[in-house]
């Protein structure tokens, strides 16, 4: 995994393939292997090359304990597509990092040829702000959570109710988060960013086209907030994924990936 000074930091990276160069934004407190199980293979087999990350506060990128904005976040995505003389490409964020994605589209229009928004939003609800705010308190108070209650958290919290009534399916996600590295407080710069001000009226200056996907049954991300970005950028399409949680991309990877050759491939 090439790790290069980009944008005054160590960042971490991988380049997968070759042919239409597709950056992969990863949300908060994952790594961009998550992307490999599922959309890397699916978008290699369409002919794109796919390029993922690990943003700021996930080792072996730089921690940056000292704080970060989405802004930080944005400026390393845009060094990452200079430095590998990509842009302009197609960007997909998921969760933070969709909401890292409009900024990118706002910030360096120059360096998105469309994107694809991923359970995604404009603005802070005050249960969403809560929920942000008690997981900085978790942090804070120096308790780790054991993997086993983490891995409940990640399951009760990211899938729909049709994968929460399968025994076997249950059992199989509880197994994965359990061995997954993936910790609703592996960064705390990055908790504090899931809490954002009203970006919808500036998201009407975005230009490129997006694809903005909502899932039906996300209780982090509800697909309402999705629908209003998508309602705000000029160009964008909304597609709603039945069935799904806030793991969308991982609980029904074909309908996701789908969309995305299928949007990407235009």
């Amino acid at each position: 995994m090439p790790i290069s000074e980009i944008n005054g930091i160590r960042l971490s990276y991988e380049v997968h393939g070759t042919g239409t160069p597709v950056l992969l934004v990863a949300g908060t407190g994952a790594p961009g292997r998550v992307w490999r199980t599922h959309q890397v293979p699916a978008l290699l087999r369409a002919g794109f090359q796919v390029v993922t990350m690990d943003n700021r506060g996930i080792a072996p990128t730089d921690a940056c304990e000292g704080g970060f904005t989405l802004d930080d976040m944005a400026a390393d995505c845009a060094g990452l597509i200079e430095y590998l003389g990509i842009g302009p490409c197609a960007v997909v964020g998921f969760s933070l990092g969709a909401i890292v994605t409009q900024e990118l589209l706002l910030g360096r229009p120059d360096l998105v040829r469309e994107a694809v928004l991923i359970a995604t939003r404009g603005r802070t609800d005050p249960l969403g702000a809560a929920a942000s705010r008690a997981e900085l308190e978790l942090f804070d108070s120096g308790v780790k959570l054991p993997p086993a209650y983490e891995a409940v958290t990640h399951v009760m919290r990211g899938f729909s109710r049709r994968t929460l009534d399968d025994p076997r399916a249950v059992r199989d996600w509880l197994d994965v988060f359990e061995l997954s590295p993936v910790s609703l407080t592996a960064s705390r710069a990055q908790l504090t960013l899931d809490v954002i001000p009203d970006r919808l009226p500036a998201l009407r200056r975005v230009r490129a086209q997006c694809l903005v996907i909502g899932f039906s049954d996300d209780l982090v991300a509800p697909p309402r907030f999705a629908r209003e970005v998508a309602d705000h950028i000029p160009a964008a399409t909304y597609l709603e994924i039945a069935d799904c949680g806030h793991y969308g991309h991982l609980e029904n990877p074909e309908a996701v990936n789908a969309a995305l050759i299928g949007f990407l491939g235009l």
